[in-house]
């Protein structure tokens, strides 16, 4: 597994995470780690994120196209009248 180190953390944002850490009953290290996978995407992750959205897309297009007039077109409707 790689390796990951990282130099000049400043202070407030060290002693964050260690409170964090401390408070998650990891090290300082586990909780880097357990953000990382939080926060950080993988390629495997992005392609799920695609594929949900083209679906939500594709069901919004699909409910456009099957409901009924919109409100401007019923106001026109009854201004014809």
């Amino acid at each position: 597994m790689p390796t990951l180190y990282v130099e000049n953390v400043p202070a407030p944002v060290y002693e964050a995470l260690r409170n964090r850490a401390a408070a998650n009953g990891h090290s300082i290290s586990g909780e880097v780690l357990a953000l990382l996978k939080r926060n950080v995407p993988t390629a495997e992750d992005l392609a799920r994120r695609k594929a949900l959205l083209d679906r939500a897309l594709r069901l919004q297009a699909r409910r456009a196209g099957a409901s009924g007039p919109t409100s401007e077109e019923i106001e026109r409707e009854d201004r014809l009248r």
